[in-house]
């Protein structure tokens, strides 16, 4: 089994996570829509979305059809409750096609890719998005700024919440950031180690995936106000890129 698909189903992943809030996803989806200027009616798929957080957010606001897919049944399972008429969720494997030709907009937020062992499941990606995507249609994709993680890396570091404990170590191995995840919930009774393996994905990296694969690149931003990306400062890596005919 692929780490993310284990680790990614597991009550501990959304407990470590869980200062990912609704705020700022909020205010990262505000500034989007302030620079995008979307047209109403718009279709859009939030790739990767997780528990669903910015796909309601959009649904919510905007009269816009949302499709959230992840290949976590647990994190659909717990999105289905927000579903209605204008916001779907279902389980999806983002290297296939979900629906072809359909959507105005993907967005793939969060650090939400770069999970795999090899680049042609990169480009593998990058191609079922082109294929999902309406003529003139756009991608964005939310990443970490892979040069300023290594720089800044933390070896080792525990965490306690709400009574579990989680020990952390990083290290490079090879391309991929590996963190593993040591889990003790002694209520529980309850100790597994889980693993984080994400590819140390670089501008120049994102450029070719985008460009090989029928995109133009039309924004580069660093952080969720949406500023220009800067290599040693950024904490974002965000690419705003076009369907490219």
């Amino acid at each position: 089994m692929d780490w993310f698909a284990d680790w990614f189903n597991s009550p501990y992943y959304h407990l470590l996570y869980r200062h990912r809030n609704d705020t700022e996803a909020q205010l990262f989806i505000d500034n989007l829509l302030a620079v995008l200027k979307p047209l109403p009616h718009t279709h859009v798929l939030d790739l990767a979305c997780g528990k669903g957080r910015h796909a309601r957010y959009m649904a919510q606001k905007m009269d816009w059809d949302v499709t959230g897919v992840d290949l976590s049944p647990e994190s659909i399972a717990f999105a289905q409750q927000w579903a209605y008429g204008n916001l779907h969720f279902a389980v999806h494997d983002m290297r296939q096609v979900f629906k072809a030709n359909a959507f105005d907009y993907v967005f793939n937020f969060f650090t939400s890719f770069g999970y795999f062992d090899n680049n042609a499941e990169n480009h593998q990606t990058i191609a079922a998005i082109h294929a999902s995507l309406k003529p003139n249609g756009y991608l964005v994709i939310d990443f970490f700024n892979a040069h300023k993680v290594i720089n800044n890396l933390v070896p080792a570091e525990q965490q306690i919440i709400e009574g579990v404990q989680f020990d952390i170590t990083r290290e490079m191995i090879g391309q991929h950031i590996v963190k593993t995840i040591r889990v003790t919930d002694t209520a529980k009774q309850f100790k597994q180690t889980f693993t984080e393996r994400v590819q140390a994905i670089t501008l120049e990296d994102f450029t070719d995936y985008l460009t090989q694969n029928g995109f133009a690149i039309y924004q580069v931003w660093g952080n969720y106000a949406l500023r220009p990306f800067n290599l040693t400062t950024s904490d974002r890596l965000i690419f705003g890129s076009s369907v490219n005919y």
